[in-house]
């Protein structure tokens, strides 16, 4: 049995196997920093199993740090599998997303909401930004629903003004 502590064995181990790990790692992957990134995290992995490092074998140790290893690449590809068909879904979605909306027309809807009334706005903000109801807004405000209908009435006669001057493509499709 080895004198020395399983810190110092453990150390020891590392440095004597890094190289061989990093090599693993890079015939298995297209990244050097990809390789790197997975012998750090092999590393970091075997200190916080320094419970379970076979002290007494050299032979042992490797093995007990490519298992490690193999635990680590075998985690990895499962993470870059997920996010590759993350990234799929995404697009498939964004490929069936409605066109986008012209930049100057929401400039210009966006400063005709933030010219509107305190009152007015808050409650426009609601119904077309946050997506709630008429009344669910109404309650949210603390405000009474026919209140709120007088309300934003009444702010839907502004914007469709102020988006007649600024931009009338947005004030003909009419503010719902």
């Amino acid at each position: 049995m080895s004198s020395a502590s399983p810190r110092a064995e453990i150390r020891t181990s590392l440095q004597s196997t890094a190289d061989d790990l990093l090599a693993y790692f890079e015939r298995r992957l297209r990244s050097r920093d990809d390789a790197a990134d997975l012998l750090g995290e092999t590393m970091l992995q075997a200190w916080r199993r320094i419970d379970a490092f076979p002290v007494v074998d050299p032979v042992r140790q490797r093995m007990w740090l490519f298992t490690i290893a193999a635990n680590v690449l075998a985690n990895y590809r499962r993470s870059t599998s997920r996010q590759v068909a993350l990234a799929g879904r995404l697009r498939a979605q964004l490929a069936t997303a409605p066109a986008p909306v012209d930049p100057s027309e929401t400039t210009a809807v966006r400063d005709a909401v933030l010219r509107l009334r305190d009152a007015h706005r808050e409650l426009v903000m609601l119904i077309h930004w946050d997506g709630f109801s008429l009344v669910e807004a109404a309650e949210i405000l603390g405000l009474n629903a026919s209140t709120a209908r007088g309300r934003y009435a009444a702010a839907r006669a502004v914007l469709i003004d102020a988006l007649a001057e600024t931009a009338p493509a947005v004030a003909r499709r009419r503010v719902t």
